[in-house]
């Protein structure tokens, strides 16, 4: 098996604020692994929250170049313990590594990824599209450029309740709120109130990663349902998150790709919690990974090539909402030229 690593700095169209920092460009590490006339594709960006550039992945998996080219037929969750083993310390390097081989593992097999797992498409999950920080007037303009059935605002300012009062204003839609760490509890439980009338439908990761006495209480008393993000980053926080939120967001940059996400999940199901995937802007080759999990979700915001300027493949589409697979087998991933 061939390992080939290219990076990419991916233009948004327009700068992208959350509570904690804002950002134009995203830079992306695409790794592809040839095998047999096949090749799969997977996908990591750099975070500055967790540490992890583009460089250092890179790094990483060069280093164990030998290995993956000694793999052979195993399966995926084989192939991803041994990498494990191999890349404990840098799970997004992990993650592009995972999903490429589980995408080349489908093609070999001649299968799209979600009959290789036997998943029924028929009642999946319908995307966000995510409004970043910004003045009101900005916000209310990037929502209307864009209709769109559900909207995940980004929140974490001293005009919080004003902006969904106005964005409210101008649309119907479901509106999610991700606070990315930047409440304080009585924050969130007054602002709860006031985003539950204005039709919101869930708030994620209100408070800073590690207050679990916040959590506790959060949770014991917030009128709307609270999903982890930056507390559930590996498979162990699941059950820690278990009587702290309601749900939980999988990110497979943060837990090593597709195939310890799949774990997660099964596992956020015997807790009776709610299941989600988000993105990190990724281009099409990592929304596309997302894309074949939709059936054990309840929600998804894999919007990240919604907000690119320029994509770098081509895979899954999204039109309003709803997605719509690649003919071809596997993540259904093809690289442009």
């Amino acid at each position: 098996m061939k390992i080939i690593l290219r990076t990419f700095n991916l233009k948004l169209k327009h700068p992208f604020t959350i509570s904690r920092k804002s950002h134009s460009i995203q830079p992306s590490l695409i790794v592809e692994l040839q095998s047999e006339g096949h090749s799969g594709f997977g996908e990591a960006t750099s975070n500055t929250y967790y540490n992890t550039t583009v460089d250092s992945m890179k790094h990483n998996l060069e280093k164990i170049i030998p290995f993956i080219e000694s793999v052979t037929n195993e399966t995926p969750e084989e192939f991803w313990r041994k990498a494990h083993q191999l890349l404990q310390h840098d799970l997004f390097a992990l993650c592009a590594l995972d999903n490429a081989y589980t995408d080349l593992y489908a093609r070999k097999k001649g299968k799209k990824l979600y009959e290789l797992w036997g998943y029924s498409i028929d009642h999946n999950p319908k995307t966000d599209y995510t409004i970043g920080i910004d003045s009101i007037e900005k916000m209310v303009s990037k929502m209307k450029e864009l209709p769109w059935p559900i909207y995940k605002i980004k929140l974490g300012t001293k005009e919080d309740i004003a902006i969904v009062t106005e964005l409210r204003k101008h649309t119907d839609a479901i509106f999610r709120i991700d606070a990315n760490c930047g409440w304080t509890v009585p924050e969130t439980l007054t602002n709860a109130v006031a985003l539950k009338k204005l039709g919101v439908e869930f708030l994620e990761q209100p408070l800073k990663a590690d207050d679990w006495k916040g959590h506790a209480t959060v949770f014991k008393h917030s009128v709307l349902p609270i999903i982890a993000d930056e507390s559930c980053i590996v498979e162990a926080d699941v059950t820690k998150c278990h009587n702290y939120f309601h749900g939980i967001n999988i990110k497979l940059g943060k837990c090593g790709g597709l195939t310890p996400a799949r774990r997660m999940i099964a596992q956020s199901k015997k807790l009776g919690m709610k299941t989600m995937v988000g993105c990190m802007t990724e281009s099409t080759v990592g929304i596309s990974a997302i894309a074949h999990l939709l059936p054990e979700l309840d929600f998804v915001d894999m919007d990240g090539i919604l907000l690119l300027a320029d994509d770098i493949a081509t895979g899954i589409r999204i039109l309003d909402g709803v997605i719509q697979y690649s003919e071809l087998n596997g993540t259904g991933v093809t690289l442009k030229s």
